[in-house]
């Protein structure tokens, strides 16, 4: 392969990343079958990498890729139609002219008018989030086409067997099919009924874009961007659900740090080392109101608002040592109560450290040794390297930032850990 089909290769990768979603989701309107609407979408992918080598890469490569998808959509439909036995073709022959003319006419007027959202992603996370699948799988499919993560990254996010997830992605994209699920934002009840799927969707792909488990990149803000601007839209649709508010708050806040999160040279830079005057203060802002939003509203706060919560302290913190640590241990304690989780646990034995010393926090995090759903999680060791650090033990320090480092598999935080590692045996 010469040096130009690389670098062509190397853009149409960037540009599936960021397209293939929204391509899939536009097709899925069309045919009302994700699994054929990932096939036509592959399909249009495979043709990119056949002729934009030879042809370049066209001015809107988004485009391109969405009609070449709907192309192969519309060839399947007719395939299909025709395929029906020979006494029902002169039927089916007047009623392919209509279904494709209907079909292709839907895309040339405001589908806003037909629909609360109006936003093809959108419509696709409702519709893999239906009740006919089960909560875990639902959440797999979804970041696996919305997202574009692979399967080994959402069985890390996840915490489980990379085989166990291909089986439910694969599993559920049957279930949808054979249950003729129609894709469509819900209404009423069954609306409410699959909202806490759609967050937690929406919550993990924020989560992947804002520290990525695997790659080159420290980071993706493109899937960051793309879970805020659902969350906005759902936040319109439902401004008077305390949860929805609270994690469209999360990531507003979260995401006002992502310009600081690297250097020049995209290298990892923690939280209390970031340069806050980098801090988006708009996004701030934005997110203090919805949060402030999500409060007014009655009842207790739940998971999304209270990690919000946690967030609006240090986005409200002039510096890392303005802190208030000792309401954010309180606001993870409350959190557990409501929401336990290893991951959970953890957040809050670093919140307990800060607030009330690294040997309180050490005895926590000690207790998470054992929890089979850590076993493999890098941060456990590197934050148990971290208060050892801080207790003077550097020795023991550098093994838990070797064995961090060993496990994690995004390439910039191995870095991280590894320098990290490198310092506390310098002050052995």
């Amino acid at each position: 392969m010469s040096a130009a089909d690389s670098d062509v290769a190397r853009a149409i990768a960037a540009i599936w990343r960021i397209e293939s979603a929204s391509v899939v989701a536009h097709v899925a309107r069309i045919t009302h079958d994700l699994g054929l609407a990932e096939d036509c979408a592959q399909d249009a992918l495979v043709a990119a990498l056949e002729h934009w080598p030879e042809l370049g890469v066209p001015a809107r490569p988004g485009a391109w890729l969405m009609t070449a998808a709907k192309r192969r959509a519309l060839d399947h439909l007719r395939h299909e139609k025709m395929a029906a036995p020979r006494h029902t073709q002169l039927g089916h022959e007047l009623d392919i002219q209509r279904d494709i003319a209907a079909r292709e006419f839907s895309e040339m007027v405001d589908t806003r008018l037909d629909d609360d959202i109006g936003d093809d992603l959108l419509r696709l996370i409702f519709t893999a989030c239906h009740p006919v699948l089960a909560p875990e799988a639902r959440s797999a499919l979804t970041l696996r086409v919305m997202g574009g993560l692979s399967t080994a990254e959402i069985a890390r996010a996840y915490l489980k067997p990379e085989p166990t997830i291909a089986q439910r992605i694969v599993r559920a994209k049957r279930s949808l099919a054979a249950a003729r699920v129609p894709f469509e934002v819900p209404r009423g009840d069954a609306l409410h009924a699959r909202l806490a799927s759609v967050l937690e969707v929406l919550y993990l792909m924020f989560n992947e874009g804002y520290a990525a488990t695997a790659g080159p990149e420290w980071m993706r803000p493109a899937l960051c961007g793309e879970a805020l601007r659902l969350g906005r839209v759902l936040a319109g649709l439902m401004p008077q659900q305390s949860e929805v508010l609270g994690l469209l708050a999360l990531m507003e806040i979260q995401a006002s740090r992502l310009d600081a999160r690297v250097d020049a040279q995209g290298s990892a830079i923690l939280l209390a080392e970031q340069d806050r005057r980098r801090w988006d203060h708009l996004l701030i802002r934005r997110g203090l109101d919805a949060l402030a939003r999500a409060e007014a509203l009655p009842g207790p706060l739940g998971p999304y608002a209270l990690q919000a919560a946690i967030a609006a302290c240090h986005a409200r913190a002039a510096s890392a040592e303005a802190t208030e640590w000792t309401r954010i241990a309180a606001l993870y304690d409350a959190l557990m109560q409501i929401a336990p989780s290893p991951v959970i646990a953890l957040n809050r034995a670093v919140a307990v450290a800060m607030a009330f010393g690294a040997d309180a926090g050490l005895e926590l995090v000690d207790g998470l040794l054992t929890e089979p759903g850590l076993a493999q999680y890098h941060l456990l060791p590197a934050v148990r390297g971290d208060l050892l650090c801080r207790l003077g033990r550097a020795g023991e320090a550098r093994a838990e930032f070797e064995r961090a480092a060993a496990l994690a598999h995004n390439e910039r935080e191995r870095a991280l850990l590894r320098t990290r590692a490198q310092m506390a045996d310098d002050k052995n």
